[in-house]
């Protein structure tokens, strides 16, 4: 199995428009950051998790012609705003369609539907997204092309969010507080991502020390920060404040997870 990066920044991505910090006008690609998203892959499948405004860059940046599913983390607008670009995929073959399956929490869910309320209409025009959006139960696993997805429950904030055990690899994004329950679920596993928005301490994301807490307390043999803001610091610089085994992730960064 394979994650590759999407995009490793926070909801403004980095740089942010109009800073002239030392992190936004860096000339060092990892520097640059899109919305949080990554793609998971193994032989005979593929999925995305989250598909936020930069969703169609991603895409494009990568090649990627067919998903097998998205799943949503959140309903927030820098993991869902680029939903409507699905549509690209539906006609790749055309004349046949190939619907997109996406994976939600009722919740987030009712966002999608409420926000690209085209897609669903019982009428539709010509060209909308063919969607087939599946509502999950946070305390159920389901599959997808075979494979078994369990969801990971935390909180973000007010806001509840779901990250996902995917055979050996964790994914968590916007992360703020896990029951200890939940971090049963991702024990034994050989990658997690978890965000670190910053070193400094905020109100609705883990930063750098928290996230170094869940992953001692997990202990894969590798793991992997992401949705991090300008805050963060030159990716060049910061390698060295984390512990062996912990990476800051870069956008377009490819890893291998062991069996």
């Amino acid at each position: 199995m394979k994650i590759t990066f999407f995009g490793t920044g926070t909801s403004q991505g980095v740089p942010v428009i109009g800073c002239r910090c030392k992190v936004c006008t860096s000339t060092d690609p990892r520097d640059n950051r899109l919305r949080t998203s990554a793609m998971v892959e193994a032989d005979d499948f593929r999925v995305v998790i989250d598909a936020g405004p930069d969703f169609r860059q991603q895409m494009l940046r990568e090649g990627v012609s067919h998903l097998d599913a998205i799943l949503l983390t959140h309903e927030h607008n820098d993991h869902i705003a680029g939903i409507d670009d699905v549509r690209a995929l539906n006609f790749v073959d055309y004349p046949v369609i190939h619907r997109v399956n996406i994976y939600a929490t009722p919740h987030t869910a009712g966002i999608v539907r409420k926000n690209f309320d085209y897609a669903f209409a019982t009428d539709k025009y010509r060209g909308v997204p063919e969607i087939e959006l599946y509502e999950i139960d946070v305390t159920r696993p389901f599959t997808v092309a075979g494979h078994e997805i369990v969801p990971v429950s935390g909180r973000h904030s007010r806001f509840d969010v779901t990250g996902y055990r995917i055979g050996r690899l964790a994914y968590l994004t916007d992360f703020k507080h896990i029951e200890p329950a939940e971090v049963d679920k991702i024990r034994g596993v050989d990658v997690l991502v978890v965000n670190a928005l910053r070193f400094t301490p905020h109100d609705s994301h883990f930063n750098v020390a928290e996230a170094l807490e869940l992953i001692r307390e997990v202990a894969p043999r590798e793991a992997y920060l992401t949705h991090m803001s300008h805050e963060i610091g030159l990716h060049a610089e910061i390698g060295g404040l984390v512990p062996e085994g912990v990476r800051f992730a870069y956008d377009g960064l490819k890893v291998t997870v062991k069996d």
